[in-house]
């Protein structure tokens, strides 16, 4: 019995709370619909499997966990060194440090910012600007959906967040999950599983959000306007786009550097028409594998001892406050240019403002064609979803000047 009492102890069930349980089935959840219902089944896959992962108890002194990426050794107030010979017999100090573990190695590509701009690569290289270049008007419904992140910003100081946490809080309202991994390593570390998971998961619900919002803000005649064909953009257009647009927006907010830079580098390799090796792999393997460890990484953070407090729940809550704004603000400013507009813009089409490309996009296709089959949005929708995209880059990038 003593054995077995010893054996125990070094199980998992020994340390097991019902907080972990209720993650796993959480975990068991996200899985689930990403099967069944096919909600972004490419992130709720490996989320789902992390968040089961993450919460599997074990004893501390065991280097498991994603909190555990190493760090430097002191005692007694200083740092302790080791002294290392070469090969040529020379002697140097080194500072000690303990070792992480695989997850905690695994994580650091998330806490410090690196998968983000990896994924901004490959989404730019997956990117077709044309629409947006063909009808540039249509790059201010993506504009107007951001006001969903400055006003869940406010939201999130209201509820006594500190600033920087209400900023990285409010940039869930752009629907776009890097970007919020980005901005929430850089301001709010503590919540940035939390925040994540609040970002991915609405991203998912996609196609159960946006059509009741869409269908209350419009009438039966709006959501049938049809829209001219895009015009075809050339292809010194697409070359130039991304250098020039990189220029605008890193100007006007040089936080958004990382970001918009991969996102535009990644196009550049898809339009100049010299690099299409690079591009393919950006947009296929490259982007699956960091996806893969984005997903994974940030579910095996969300350990019921640090997720299931107080300030995630209202995090949810904000989160969908913020998508729902954004959602509206788009729709709502398509309506309001139509009052100056001849050729009318769909309302519909505001919805893709929210950058989730390019789900949103497919919602505005599906909802157009219910009420006019031969109604075809998706190609303009894509306009103002891909400028959501460099909309949400940028509002991540003014909010961490601001607050850095």
């Amino acid at each position: 019995m003593e054995n077995f009492l010893q054996f125990f102890e070094q199980t998992g069930f020994a340390y097991l709370k019902f907080g972990n349980v209720i993650m796993i089935v959480i975990g068991i959840t996200f899985i689930t619909l990403a099967i069944r219902k096919h909600y972004e089944p490419l992130l709720l896959v490996p989320i789902g499997m992390g968040i089961i992962v993450g919460n599997i108890p074990f004893n501390k002194t065991m280097q498991l966990g994603v909190d555990n990426q190493g760090a430097i050794i002191v005692e007694d107030g200083r740092v302790l060194t080791k002294t290392v010979e070469d090969s040529d017999g020379d002697k140097s100090e080194r500072v000690r440090s303990r070792p992480g573990s695989v997850l905690g190695y695994l994580y650091f590509g998330v806490s410090h910012g690196v998968f983000p701009p990896l994924i901004f690569l490959g989404i730019g290289a997956m990117t077709d600007f044309s629409t947006m270049l063909s009808n540039p008007r249509l790059v201010l419904l993506g504009a107007a959906a951001q006001i969903g992140v400055f006003l869940t910003f406010l939201g999130a100081l209201c509820l006594d967040f500190p600033a920087a946490q209400a900023g990285a809080i409010g940039i869930i309202g752009g629907a776009d999950g890097p970007t919020a991994i980005f901005l929430s390593a850089k301001l709010a570390p503590d919540l940035l599983g939390a925040i994540a998971i609040a970002a991915y998961s609405y991203m998912a619900l996609v196609p159960v959000i946006q059509p009741p919002i869409m269908k209350l803000l419009t009438t039966q005649n709006e959501r049938k306007i049809r829209m001219k064909p895009p015009r075809e953009v050339s292809k010194a257009e697409r070359i130039v786009f991304p250098i020039a647009a990189f220029l605008i927006c890193t100007l006007l907010a040089p936080g958004a550097l990382v970001l918009i830079g991969m996102l535009f580098f990644g196009n550049l390799l898809k339009e100049c028409g010299v690099t299409e090796r690079l591009a393919h792999s950006a947009r296929t393997s490259m982007i699956d594998i960091v996806t893969i460890l984005l997903g994974f990484s940030v579910g095996a953070s969300t350990a019921a001892r640090n997720f299931l407090q107080s300030e995630s729940l209202l995090i949810f809550a904000l989160g969908a406050v913020a998508f729902a704004i954004a959602t509206a603000g788009g729709v709502l400013f398509a309506k309001v240019m139509n009052l100056f507009l001849k050729e009318k813009i769909n309302p519909l089409v505001g919805a893709a403002g929210v950058s989730a490309v390019p789900d949103s996009a497919r919602v505005v296709e599906m909802v157009g064609l219910q009420e006019d089959p031969e109604n075809h949005l998706l190609m303009h929708a894509m306009a103002p979803n891909v400028a959501g995209v460099l909309g949400s880059a940028v509002a991540a990038g003014i909010l961490w000047s601001y607050f850095n």
